[in-house]
């Protein structure tokens, strides 16, 4: 097996050839690994099924649901590839320049991060996303994923890999980790001498982990404790078919609604309502006490209101005001994706304004918080730090900045 210091070196080398290529020949690159992923489906597929096969019994059903690939997701694997084709290259993009006193002229451009680290969980989608978006903004990409997904992830990476060669893309721009181990994991987050960021994307433990244990530069994303407010004053019809869409549709992603508030106003004619709706997914309702009296549901603890499920359980609240409902949010909300539905203009500007979220929606489900959806092709991941990226990670969350100064004999 390579060695994760060759695997680094080797990304390193591919990172400076990558950064200098133009972008036919870069979208050339991407339309061709869009190509050979389509024409492997039924390789990928089989891969994929014996990554199910082992992974049953040891995690989730809906963390199953995150590991499956079908033909129409490999096709929207390959059509992602495709859309980042489409999108302007941001490399050497001028961002401004100006002209010194002393005749220096100082230009600001676009640049790649260099190589780009990412350690992620049971989500071979991620293997694809990864690998277009950091092609095309330049960088190499070094990949780790999970276990369970490592048959699906060789697959992919190497159908990829054969695609960028033919194209004359050195392949070690995109590279996977085979060793799933968590000592190489660890060592891959202390590999500064090649991988210049780190971005891990998964669950809560995952992030925590690269956080605690990284000395390369992390972006961290991912975690999403996503709320739906349902005010005082709003369309009770919408905010069911909200609710129910944001947690349901897919409730193992990072943006799905994880908790509910609600009004006490309505509270009386819309749980009941709800309920009816959840319980066809039979979700699990965790409640306050408030709530208990209501409709028949498990009592909450305080530990539920901080939970990310990623699963068919929803903790829910009663809360007296839209003030109560923005504090509860940014105390127990993990900064990725928050909902209010109302119908009134002054409370929707209040809850967008004081709510502190990379993304703050108004009548809308939480579940559009992607990449795809905010019209940047695919993500690399949904950042939920300031520094730096926020929100869906695009071409642009990939890339710094360079000063390039022109003087004629200028000395200080």
């Amino acid at each position: 097996m390579i060695t994760l210091e060759k695997i680094g070196s080797d990304a390193k080398k591919a990172s400076v050839s990558l950064a200098c290529a133009g972008s036919a020949k870069k979208n050339a690159a991407l339309s061709a690994m869009a190509r050979a992923i389509r024409e492997n489906s039924a390789y990928i597929i089989e891969k994929n099924a014996e990554d199910i096969a082992s992974a049953r019994g040891n995690i989730k059903d809906t963390l199953i649901d995150r590991l499956t690939l079908d033909e129409k997701r490999i096709n929207a694997m390959a059509d992602g590839i495709e859309a980042v084709v489409s999108l302007p290259d941001p490399i050497g993009e001028g961002l401004g320049s100006h002209i010194r006193p002393n005749g220096l002229k100082i230009e600001k451009i676009r640049v790649p991060l260099g190589v780009i680290a990412i350690i992620y969980e049971a989500r071979p989608n991620v293997t694809a996303d990864a690998a277009a978006l950091t092609l095309k903004s330049g960088n190499a990409v070094i990949l780790r994923g999970g276990k369970e997904a490592i048959r699906s992830n060789k697959a992919i990476v190497d159908i990829m890999r054969g695609a960028i060669e033919k194209e004359g893309i050195d392949p070690n721009a995109i590279s996977l980790i085979e060793d799933t181990s968590r000592e190489t994991a660890t060592a891959l987050m202390r590999l500064n001498k090649y991988v210049d960021v780190l971005i891990p994307r998964g669950g809560a433990g995952l992030i925590r982990s690269v956080v605690e244990n990284s000395t390369v530069p992390v972006i961290e994303t991912g975690t999403g404790n996503c709320h739906i407010y349902v005010d005082s004053i709003c369309d009770l019809d919408m905010a069911a078919e909200i609710v129910y869409n944001a947690k349901c549709s897919r409730p193992s992603v990072c943006n799905a609604a994880e908790s509910l508030l609600v009004h006490k106003d309505v509270a009386e004619i819309f749980l009941p309502y709800v309920k009816e709706k959840l319980d066809g997914k039979n979700v699990e309702i965790r409640g306050c006490e408030r709530t208990a009296k209501i409709i028949p549901c498990v009592a909450a603890t305080d530990a539920d209101f901080y939970t990310e499920f990623l699963d068919y359980i929803i903790s829910v609240k009663i809360v007296d005001s839209l003030d109560e409902a923005i504090e509860h949010i940014n105390e127990h909300g993990t900064k990725h994706s928050e909902c209010i539905v109302t119908s009134s203009y002054e409370n929707s500007r209040e809850f967008l304004s004081r709510v502190d979220a990379a993304a703050v929606y108004v009548n809308a489900s939480t579940r559009f918080t992607d990449g795809g959806e905010f019209g940047l092709g695919a993500e690399i991941g949904i950042s939920t730090q300031k520094l730096h990226a926020r929100g869906p990670m695009g071409l642009e969350e990939l890339t710094t900045v360079k000063y390039c100064v022109y003087g004629n004999g200028q000395i200080r």
